[in-house]
């Protein structure tokens, strides 16, 4: 599953990335493997969404989001 698909107020932990082209940048954030995430909140119209990650918030576009596989906590 895709962190762009989770829904609000939902804690996950980050599996794996499906693409080479935001890693570097992710991990930067704190998305590393294993670690746990909650989407926080959305915005209206979906983009961006707003999570809780590595104990800080930030918000993250779709497309980023949808190169973060996810599961279920």
């Amino acid at each position: 599953m895709k962190l762009s698909e989770i829904k609000t107020r939902t804690k996950v932990k980050i599996k794996s990335f499906e693409s080479d082209e935001f890693v570097v940048k992710l991990m930067e954030m704190g998305f590393l493997p294993e670690e746990e995430v909650t989407v926080w909140k959305k915005a209206p119209f979906g983009d961006p969404i707003y999570i809780l990650v590595a104990g800080y918030s930030l918000s993250l576009r779709l497309d980023e989001a949808k190169q973060i596989i996810v599961e279920e906590i």
